[in-house]
């Protein structure tokens, strides 16, 4: 079981890229396929956040120690599937016009909080790995990747500010999110507390 849990999460993560594919070479992405395209990859990314953030929690608070062993994949798929729904845009949409995606990161504020997100998720992505923990020291490593509480804040906004009406799911997931910030601040100030406490 715990061997098979490693090999089936990243074949999970396979399975959005493997549908859309599937979709666009049969046409099963309506009348705008790159935008469709763009919206999926952008929403896994954002799902694949959440589930990243979520490990942590479900492991203080049930006790489960299975989603730590997988957090590392679902981040690296998270920013995986950001960087394609960058591409996406970058490349299929804009046709690598750098002034023309200057002017839309100024002008959108969904894009410029996309484009903030994807930049915060970058140095995450590359010192994701234990030899840049050892190179980088524990504390500092985990005080770095910390940040990834603040992408998760600026690609709900991204996602909410995306469409007029807002998706259910996306507010869905919007919420989960700041359920595990506020878990996240609490265990920080329970721990602050202990240290002051201590001394």
């Amino acid at each position: 079981m715990k061997k098979a849990l490693v090999p089936a999460a990243f074949a999970a993560c396979c399975l959005p890229l493997l549908w859309l594919g599937l979709q666009l070479a049969l046409g099963g992405l309506g009348a705008n396929p790159i935008e469709a395209l763009q919206d999926d990859l952008g929403y896994t990314a954002f799902v694949l956040l959440a589930l990243t953030l979520a490990c942590t929690p479900a492991q203080k608070l049930l006790g489960w120690n299975w989603p730590i062993r997988i957090r590392k994949l679902l981040g690296d798929f998270c920013f995986f599937y950001a960087s394609l729904h960058l591409l996406t845009y970058a490349v299929l949409d804009q046709g690598f016009d750098f002034g023309a995606i200057a002017t839309d990161v100024l002008k959108h504020k969904f894009i410029f909080l996309g484009m903030a997100t994807w930049l915060l998720l970058l140095p995450l992505a590359v010192t994701s790995t234990q030899g840049w923990q050892r190179r980088l020291g524990f504390r500092r490593w985990k005080r770095l990747h910390r940040v990834v509480y603040l992408a998760g804040g600026l690609a709900s906004f991204h996602f909410l500010l995306r469409f007029k009406t807002p998706r259910l799911e996306t507010i869905a997931w919007m919420g989960t999110i700041a359920v595990l910030l506020l878990i996240r601040a609490i265990d920080a100030a329970r721990r602050r507390a202990r240290m002051v406490q201590s001394s």
